[in-house]
């Protein structure tokens, strides 16, 4: 399960050095392999290969009638590698997709990870915490 955000900087090459403390996971789940692609939401995913199988198979599973979602998220798939350094690359069209230069916000979701614009994250992140509490959390006891 991974969790917790991490402020990364993409390097001039396009490059993302994974936070020290998931690498390790990383490896021995997944060989280091992972996937990116876009969320509808503007930032991107990354999954370990292992959880990309199975987000994949859930995604092709969806009917006709929401098919540009599946294009989303299946037609911008890009598979990586982490190098020995730990960095992964992300394509040019990813970042330009999720508006990212080089400030990022890695969020540890579960399963996955989010990557955004650290500026998107924080605005976005802003907005939720001054509107009302979501439905699913009104009978949530902290």
């Amino acid at each position: 399960m991974f969790q917790g955000a991490s402020a990364l900087a993409l390097d001039a090459k396009g490059r993302l050095s994974v936070p020290t403390r998931h690498r390790e996971v990383l490896s021995a789940t997944a060989n280091g392999q992972l996937t990116i692609t876009r969320h509808p939401d503007g930032c991107l995913m990354i999954f370990p290969r292992p959880e990309w199988e199975k987000f994949r198979e859930r995604i092709a599973q969806v009917p006709m009638s929401a098919q540009w979602v599946k294009r989303v998220f299946l037609g911008n798939a890009m598979d990586v590698e982490m190098d020995g350094t730990g960095r992964i690359l992300i394509s040019p069209e990813l970042r330009a997709a999720a508006g990212i230069s080089k400030d990022t916000v890695m969020l540890g979701l579960g399963s996955y990870f989010e990557l955004w614009d650290k500026a998107t994250h924080d605005a976005k992140e802003a907005q939720a915490l001054a509107s009302e509490v979501p439905e699913a959390f009104r009978d949530f006891s902290f």
